[in-house]
Protein backbone atom coordinates (compact mmCIF):
# COMPACT_ATOMS: atom_id res chain seq x y z
CA UNK A 1 0.00 0.00 0.00
CA UNK A 2 3.19 2.28 0.39
CA UNK A 3 4.05 1.78 -3.14
CA UNK A 4 0.46 2.53 -4.12
CA UNK A 5 -0.80 5.39 -2.33
CA UNK A 6 1.61 8.19 -2.16
CA UNK A 7 2.88 7.32 -6.01
CA UNK A 8 -1.11 7.63 -7.16
CA UNK A 9 -1.35 10.61 -4.93
CA UNK A 10 1.23 12.47 -6.63
CA UNK A 11 0.76 11.42 -10.15
CA UNK A 12 -2.96 12.26 -10.27
CA UNK A 13 -1.94 15.64 -8.24
CA UNK A 14 0.64 16.30 -11.02
CA UNK A 15 -1.48 15.71 -14.10
CA UNK A 16 -4.68 17.90 -12.47
CA UNK A 17 -2.13 20.79 -11.78
CA UNK A 18 -0.81 20.03 -15.81
CA UNK A 19 -4.20 19.64 -16.90
CA UNK A 20 -5.05 22.76 -14.67
CA UNK A 21 -1.95 24.95 -16.77
CA UNK A 22 -3.03 24.00 -20.36
CA UNK A 23 -1.36 21.42 -22.70
CA UNK A 24 1.00 24.02 -23.97
CA UNK A 25 2.54 25.08 -20.31
CA UNK A 26 6.14 23.52 -18.85
CA UNK A 27 6.09 22.47 -15.07
CA UNK A 28 8.84 21.98 -13.30
CA UNK A 29 8.83 20.01 -9.60
CA UNK A 30 10.32 22.60 -7.19
CA UNK A 31 9.62 20.63 -3.99
CA UNK A 32 12.38 19.16 -2.45
CA UNK A 33 12.78 21.52 0.53
CA UNK A 34 9.11 21.11 1.43
CA UNK A 35 8.75 17.07 0.80
CA UNK A 36 8.52 14.96 3.64
CA UNK A 37 12.14 14.20 4.30
CA UNK A 38 14.83 12.78 1.75
CA UNK A 39 13.04 10.18 0.49
CA UNK A 40 9.83 11.64 0.35
CA UNK A 41 11.57 14.04 -2.09
CA UNK A 42 12.74 11.62 -4.41
CA UNK A 43 9.20 9.86 -4.49
CA UNK A 44 7.91 13.41 -5.35
CA UNK A 45 9.88 13.99 -8.29
CA UNK A 46 9.83 10.44 -9.33
CA UNK A 47 5.67 10.46 -9.53
CA UNK A 48 5.33 14.13 -10.64
CA UNK A 49 7.62 13.30 -13.71
CA UNK A 50 5.77 10.29 -14.07
CA UNK A 51 1.97 12.45 -13.71
CA UNK A 52 3.31 14.58 -16.19
CA UNK A 53 5.53 17.46 -15.15
CA UNK A 54 9.07 18.05 -17.37
CA UNK A 55 11.77 18.08 -15.02
CA UNK A 56 12.64 18.70 -11.32
CA UNK A 57 14.91 20.71 -9.46
CA UNK A 58 15.98 17.63 -7.33
CA UNK A 59 19.90 17.07 -8.69
CA UNK A 60 19.46 13.92 -7.19
CA UNK A 61 16.63 12.22 -8.43
CA UNK A 62 17.68 13.68 -12.21
CA UNK A 63 21.08 11.27 -11.61
CA UNK A 64 18.94 8.46 -10.55
CA UNK A 65 15.61 8.49 -12.64
CA UNK A 66 17.04 10.07 -15.61
CA UNK A 67 14.87 13.41 -15.07
CA UNK A 68 15.69 16.38 -16.47
CA UNK A 69 17.20 18.78 -14.21
CA UNK A 70 15.66 22.26 -14.32
CA UNK A 71 15.90 25.24 -11.84
CA UNK A 72 17.26 28.42 -11.35
CA UNK A 73 19.89 30.46 -8.92
CA UNK A 74 18.52 31.03 -5.22
CA UNK A 75 17.95 34.73 -3.83
CA UNK A 76 20.92 34.56 -1.96
CA UNK A 77 23.28 33.91 -4.86
CA UNK A 78 22.45 37.99 -6.04
CA UNK A 79 22.70 38.70 -2.65
CA UNK A 80 26.45 37.33 -2.24
CA UNK A 81 27.28 39.55 -4.84
CA UNK A 82 26.81 42.97 -3.11
CA UNK A 83 30.21 43.03 -1.72
CA UNK A 84 32.08 40.84 -4.32
CA UNK A 85 35.77 41.95 -5.49
CA UNK A 86 35.43 41.73 -8.92
CA UNK A 87 39.38 41.94 -9.50
CA UNK A 88 38.78 37.83 -8.36
CA UNK A 89 35.74 37.17 -11.09
CA UNK A 90 36.65 35.62 -14.28
CA UNK A 91 33.86 36.22 -16.69
CA UNK A 92 35.53 35.18 -19.87
CA UNK A 93 33.53 33.12 -22.53
CA UNK A 94 36.00 32.27 -24.86
CA UNK A 95 37.08 35.56 -26.14
CA UNK A 96 34.15 37.85 -25.26
CA UNK A 97 34.43 39.26 -21.04
CA UNK A 98 30.81 38.93 -20.44
CA UNK A 99 30.53 41.84 -18.01
CA UNK A 100 31.68 43.82 -19.95
CA UNK A 101 29.76 43.23 -22.90
CA UNK A 102 26.70 43.33 -20.44
CA UNK A 103 27.66 46.50 -19.34
CA UNK A 104 27.78 47.78 -22.83
CA UNK A 105 24.53 46.85 -23.83
CA UNK A 106 23.54 48.18 -20.06
CA UNK A 107 24.02 51.65 -21.46
CA UNK A 108 23.38 51.16 -24.69
CA UNK A 109 20.12 50.59 -23.66
CA UNK A 110 19.63 53.24 -20.85
CA UNK A 111 19.36 50.44 -18.20
CA UNK A 112 22.22 51.93 -16.04
CA UNK A 113 19.32 52.45 -12.65
CA UNK A 114 19.42 48.79 -12.33
CA UNK A 115 20.88 47.24 -9.73
CA UNK A 116 25.01 46.62 -11.05
CA UNK A 117 25.81 43.99 -8.38
CA UNK A 118 22.67 41.83 -9.36
CA UNK A 119 24.04 42.69 -12.77
CA UNK A 120 27.46 40.99 -11.66
CA UNK A 121 25.75 37.99 -10.14
CA UNK A 122 24.05 37.21 -13.47
CA UNK A 123 27.09 37.50 -15.68
CA UNK A 124 28.70 34.94 -12.81
CA UNK A 125 26.03 32.25 -13.04
CA UNK A 126 25.87 32.62 -16.81
CA UNK A 127 29.85 31.91 -17.12
CA UNK A 128 28.75 28.64 -14.68
CA UNK A 129 26.11 27.63 -17.10
CA UNK A 130 26.24 29.26 -19.89
CA UNK A 131 24.05 26.66 -21.94
CA UNK A 132 21.32 26.71 -19.27
CA UNK A 133 20.88 30.23 -18.14
CA UNK A 134 17.94 31.03 -16.19
CA UNK A 135 17.34 34.23 -14.18
CA UNK A 136 15.58 35.05 -10.89
CA UNK A 137 14.56 38.31 -11.39
CA UNK A 138 12.59 40.24 -8.23
CA UNK A 139 15.97 39.84 -5.82
CA UNK A 140 15.20 44.00 -5.90
CA UNK A 141 13.07 44.84 -8.48
CA UNK A 142 11.35 42.33 -10.94
CA UNK A 143 10.53 45.23 -13.73
CA UNK A 144 13.44 47.89 -12.80
CA UNK A 145 16.22 45.62 -12.63
CA UNK A 146 16.04 42.09 -12.74
CA UNK A 147 14.15 41.93 -16.00
CA UNK A 148 16.36 45.00 -17.48
CA UNK A 149 19.90 43.03 -16.10
CA UNK A 150 18.51 40.00 -17.50
CA UNK A 151 18.03 41.43 -21.31
CA UNK A 152 21.60 42.92 -21.03
CA UNK A 153 23.59 39.57 -19.76
CA UNK A 154 21.05 37.25 -22.32
CA UNK A 155 22.23 39.89 -25.25
CA UNK A 156 25.91 39.44 -24.32
CA UNK A 157 25.64 35.69 -23.75
CA UNK A 158 24.07 35.66 -27.31
CA UNK A 159 27.30 37.46 -28.93
CA UNK A 160 29.33 34.53 -26.73
CA UNK A 161 27.67 32.06 -28.74
CA UNK A 162 24.97 31.03 -26.70
CA UNK A 163 21.39 31.17 -26.58
CA UNK A 164 19.73 31.94 -22.88
CA UNK A 165 16.75 29.94 -21.81
CA UNK A 166 14.77 32.32 -19.94
CA UNK A 167 13.91 34.25 -17.11
CA UNK A 168 11.94 33.29 -13.26
CA UNK A 169 9.19 35.48 -11.46
CA UNK A 170 8.65 34.48 -8.41
CA UNK A 171 6.84 36.63 -6.70
CA UNK A 172 4.16 40.27 -6.97
CA UNK A 173 1.32 39.73 -9.38
CA UNK A 174 2.64 37.37 -11.66
CA UNK A 175 -0.05 37.67 -14.76
CA UNK A 176 0.61 41.73 -15.02
CA UNK A 177 4.28 41.30 -14.51
CA UNK A 178 4.49 38.17 -17.19
CA UNK A 179 2.92 40.84 -19.25
CA UNK A 180 4.91 43.47 -18.75
CA UNK A 181 7.78 41.17 -19.33
CA UNK A 182 6.74 40.36 -22.32
CA UNK A 183 6.24 43.40 -24.09
CA UNK A 184 9.71 44.66 -22.60
CA UNK A 185 11.48 41.51 -24.44
CA UNK A 186 9.45 42.17 -27.33
CA UNK A 187 10.34 45.98 -27.64
CA UNK A 188 13.91 45.14 -26.63
CA UNK A 189 14.12 42.18 -29.62
CA UNK A 190 12.90 44.69 -32.12
CA UNK A 191 15.23 47.45 -31.34
CA UNK A 192 18.40 45.13 -31.23
CA UNK A 193 17.09 42.88 -34.46
CA UNK A 194 17.23 39.64 -31.65
CA UNK A 195 14.07 38.07 -32.57
CA UNK A 196 15.00 35.24 -30.62
CA UNK A 197 15.17 37.42 -27.22
CA UNK A 198 10.91 37.82 -27.21
CA UNK A 199 10.87 34.15 -27.60
CA UNK A 200 13.03 32.94 -24.22
CA UNK A 201 11.13 31.30 -21.55
CA UNK A 202 9.10 32.92 -18.86
CA UNK A 203 9.07 30.80 -15.66
CA UNK A 204 6.81 31.51 -12.56
CA UNK A 205 6.54 29.96 -8.68
CA UNK A 206 5.35 31.56 -5.91
CA UNK A 207 2.63 29.16 -4.24
CA UNK A 208 1.29 27.74 -7.28
CA UNK A 209 -1.91 25.40 -7.34
CA UNK A 210 -4.55 24.69 -8.99
CA UNK A 211 -6.53 27.68 -8.60
CA UNK A 212 -4.06 30.06 -9.16
CA UNK A 213 -2.99 28.39 -12.50
CA UNK A 214 -7.01 28.43 -13.24
CA UNK A 215 -6.75 32.34 -12.54
CA UNK A 216 -3.70 32.97 -14.33
CA UNK A 217 -5.60 31.59 -17.57
CA UNK A 218 -8.60 33.81 -16.92
CA UNK A 219 -6.20 36.95 -16.89
CA UNK A 220 -4.47 36.22 -20.27
CA UNK A 221 -0.77 35.61 -18.68
CA UNK A 222 2.05 35.53 -20.81
CA UNK A 223 4.04 32.81 -18.84
CA UNK A 224 5.70 29.97 -20.60
CA UNK A 225 5.80 27.29 -17.12
CA UNK A 226 5.72 27.36 -13.95
CA UNK A 227 7.51 25.83 -10.97
CA UNK A 228 5.57 23.93 -8.48
CA UNK A 229 6.62 22.65 -5.26
CA UNK A 230 4.67 22.99 -1.54
CA UNK A 231 1.70 21.83 -3.37
CA UNK A 232 2.61 19.07 -5.30
CA UNK A 233 4.51 17.21 -3.10
CA UNK A 234 2.29 17.66 0.06
CA UNK A 235 -0.77 17.53 -1.84
CA UNK A 236 -2.34 19.62 0.30
CA UNK A 237 -5.55 19.64 -1.60
CA UNK A 238 -5.82 16.24 -0.30
CA UNK A 239 -2.88 15.04 1.93
CA UNK A 240 -3.67 11.10 1.60
CA UNK A 241 -5.40 8.84 -0.52
CA UNK A 242 -7.30 6.32 1.26
CA UNK A 243 -6.53 3.33 -1.05
CA UNK A 244 -6.69 -0.07 1.68
CA UNK A 245 -6.16 -3.70 1.10
CA UNK A 246 -9.35 -6.10 0.93
CA UNK A 247 -9.29 -9.97 1.37
CA UNK A 248 -11.50 -10.82 -2.06
CA UNK A 249 -10.63 -14.78 -2.52
CA UNK A 250 -9.20 -17.28 -0.45
CA UNK A 251 -7.48 -19.97 -3.00
CA UNK A 252 -10.59 -20.47 -4.94
CA UNK A 253 -13.24 -19.10 -2.50
CA UNK A 254 -14.46 -15.43 -2.89
CA UNK A 255 -15.48 -13.49 0.02
CA UNK A 256 -16.54 -10.50 0.70
CA UNK A 257 -16.07 -7.68 3.17
CA UNK A 258 -19.54 -5.91 4.54
CA UNK A 259 -20.00 -2.36 5.96
CA UNK A 260 -22.41 0.23 7.01
CA UNK A 261 -20.73 2.12 4.43
CA UNK A 262 -21.28 0.79 1.34
CA UNK A 263 -17.91 2.15 -0.40
CA UNK A 264 -16.32 0.23 1.98
CA UNK A 265 -18.04 -3.22 0.81
CA UNK A 266 -15.48 -5.33 -1.15
CA UNK A 267 -16.27 -6.86 -4.21
CA UNK A 268 -15.80 -10.51 -4.32
CA UNK A 269 -13.36 -13.05 -6.53
CA UNK A 270 -10.69 -12.93 -8.49
CA UNK A 271 -11.70 -10.18 -10.99
CA UNK A 272 -10.18 -9.10 -14.64
CA UNK A 273 -11.24 -5.28 -15.47
CA UNK A 274 -11.96 -4.41 -19.04
CA UNK A 275 -12.46 -0.92 -20.62
CA UNK A 276 -15.20 -0.21 -22.93
CA UNK A 277 -14.92 2.33 -25.64
CA UNK A 278 -17.57 3.97 -27.46
CA UNK A 279 -17.86 4.54 -31.36
CA UNK A 280 -16.47 8.40 -30.50
CA UNK A 281 -13.46 6.55 -28.98
CA UNK A 282 -13.79 7.87 -25.62
CA UNK A 283 -14.55 5.13 -22.95
CA UNK A 284 -17.66 4.76 -21.74
CA UNK A 285 -16.82 2.68 -18.63
CA UNK A 286 -14.88 0.15 -16.80
CA UNK A 287 -16.22 -3.37 -16.48
CA UNK A 288 -15.18 -5.54 -13.68
CA UNK A 289 -16.34 -9.30 -14.62
CA UNK A 290 -14.45 -12.96 -13.09
CA UNK A 291 -11.87 -13.62 -14.04
CA UNK A 292 -12.24 -16.96 -15.55
CA UNK A 293 -14.68 -15.15 -17.79
CA UNK A 294 -14.94 -14.75 -21.38
CA UNK A 295 -13.33 -11.07 -22.18
CA UNK A 296 -16.14 -8.79 -23.82
CA UNK A 297 -16.42 -8.46 -27.25
CA UNK A 298 -16.15 -5.35 -29.67
CA UNK A 299 -19.74 -5.16 -30.74
CA UNK A 300 -21.50 -7.59 -28.61
CA UNK A 301 -23.62 -6.03 -26.18
CA UNK A 302 -23.14 -6.46 -22.52
CA UNK A 303 -25.17 -5.72 -19.54
CA UNK A 304 -23.33 -3.55 -17.06
CA UNK A 305 -24.37 -2.79 -13.53
CA UNK A 306 -24.10 -0.50 -10.49
CA UNK A 307 -22.22 -2.45 -7.89
CA UNK A 308 -24.62 -1.30 -5.52
CA UNK A 309 -27.50 0.26 -7.11
CA UNK A 310 -29.49 -2.38 -8.49
CA UNK A 311 -31.61 0.56 -10.35
CA UNK A 312 -28.53 1.86 -12.08
CA UNK A 313 -28.05 -0.78 -15.26
CA UNK A 314 -27.33 -0.33 -19.20
CA UNK A 315 -26.72 -2.12 -21.85
CA UNK A 316 -23.44 -1.49 -23.41
CA UNK A 317 -22.20 -2.47 -27.10
CA UNK A 318 -18.20 -1.89 -27.16
CA UNK A 319 -16.36 -0.27 -30.41
CA UNK A 320 -13.04 -1.45 -28.45
CA UNK A 321 -12.48 -3.28 -25.80
CA UNK A 322 -8.87 -2.98 -23.66
CA UNK A 323 -7.86 -4.95 -20.87
CA UNK A 324 -6.97 -3.24 -18.37
CA UNK A 325 -4.73 -6.28 -15.90
CA UNK A 326 -0.93 -6.82 -16.56
CA UNK A 327 0.20 -9.25 -14.73
CA UNK A 328 3.99 -8.42 -13.90
CA UNK A 329 4.43 -10.04 -10.49
CA UNK A 330 3.94 -13.94 -9.36
CA UNK A 331 5.37 -14.97 -5.90
CA UNK A 332 4.46 -18.31 -6.94
CA UNK A 333 6.94 -18.08 -9.64
CA UNK A 334 9.46 -16.21 -7.58
CA UNK A 335 8.56 -12.51 -8.03
CA UNK A 336 8.59 -10.43 -10.90
CA UNK A 337 7.45 -12.45 -14.18
CA UNK A 338 8.16 -9.46 -17.03
CA UNK A 339 10.30 -6.65 -18.28
CA UNK A 340 9.40 -3.45 -16.25
CA UNK A 341 9.31 -0.51 -18.27
CA UNK A 342 11.67 2.93 -17.88
CA UNK A 343 10.33 5.74 -16.21
CA UNK A 344 10.37 7.63 -19.40
CA UNK A 345 7.94 4.93 -20.93
CA UNK A 346 5.15 4.67 -17.94
CA UNK A 347 5.44 8.83 -17.90
CA UNK A 348 4.26 8.17 -22.09
CA UNK A 349 1.70 5.48 -21.11
CA UNK A 350 0.21 7.76 -18.26
CA UNK A 351 0.13 10.75 -20.64
CA UNK A 352 -1.50 8.46 -23.31
CA UNK A 353 -4.10 7.43 -21.50
CA UNK A 354 -4.57 10.65 -19.66
CA UNK A 355 -5.65 12.52 -22.65
CA UNK A 356 -8.32 9.28 -23.78
CA UNK A 357 -10.96 10.53 -21.08
CA UNK A 358 -13.42 13.45 -22.15
CA UNK A 359 -13.18 16.81 -20.44
CA UNK A 360 -15.99 17.26 -18.36
CA UNK A 361 -15.05 13.74 -16.57
CA UNK A 362 -11.45 15.71 -15.90
CA UNK A 363 -12.84 19.54 -14.74
CA UNK A 364 -12.53 20.61 -11.13
CA UNK A 365 -15.85 22.08 -10.56
CA UNK A 366 -19.18 19.17 -10.81
CA UNK A 367 -16.82 16.39 -12.90
CA UNK A 368 -18.66 14.16 -14.47
CA UNK A 369 -18.14 10.63 -12.55
CA UNK A 370 -16.85 7.87 -14.25
CA UNK A 371 -18.56 4.74 -14.36
CA UNK A 372 -16.91 1.44 -13.20
CA UNK A 373 -19.61 -1.40 -13.34
CA UNK A 374 -20.07 -5.56 -12.91
CA UNK A 375 -21.12 -7.68 -15.19
CA UNK A 376 -24.58 -10.02 -14.27
CA UNK A 377 -22.69 -12.95 -13.10
CA UNK A 378 -20.47 -11.37 -10.92
CA UNK A 379 -23.37 -8.65 -9.65
CA UNK A 380 -25.30 -11.58 -8.85
CA UNK A 381 -23.04 -13.87 -6.94
CA UNK A 382 -21.60 -10.51 -5.20
CA UNK A 383 -25.25 -9.85 -3.21
CA UNK A 384 -26.22 -13.57 -3.11
CA UNK A 385 -23.05 -13.71 -0.72
CA UNK A 386 -23.85 -10.37 0.87
CA UNK A 387 -27.23 -11.68 1.88
CA UNK A 388 -25.48 -14.99 2.86
CA UNK A 389 -23.08 -13.52 4.90
CA UNK A 390 -24.76 -10.83 6.50
CA UNK A 391 -26.46 -11.45 9.82
CA UNK A 392 -30.62 -10.52 9.34
CA UNK A 393 -31.41 -8.07 11.49
CA UNK A 394 -34.69 -7.56 13.72
CA UNK A 395 -36.83 -5.14 14.54
CA UNK A 396 -39.65 -4.33 16.50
Amino acid sequence: LNLINYPTLICTNAARLKFAAGKDKKLVEFGLRRAQGPDGALSASRYSYIGGFDGTSNVLAGKNFGIPIKGTHAHSFVQSFSNTNLAEQNFLIGKIDLLEAAKKYRKKLGFESSNESELVAYCSYAVAFPSEFTALVDTYDTLKSGLLNFICVALALFEAGYMPVGLRLDSGDLAELSKSIFEKLRAVSESENQPWLSRVTVLASNDIDENVLRSLREQGHCIDAFGIGTNLVTCKAQPALGAVYKLVQIEATPCIKLSENKEKVTIPGRKMAYRLYGSDGYPILDLLQFSDEAPPKKGVPVICKHPFDTMMRGLVTPNHVEELLDLVWDGSKGGIVKALPSIHEVRDFAQMESKRFKDDIRRNLNPTPYKVSLDSKLFKYMHELWEREAPMREFC
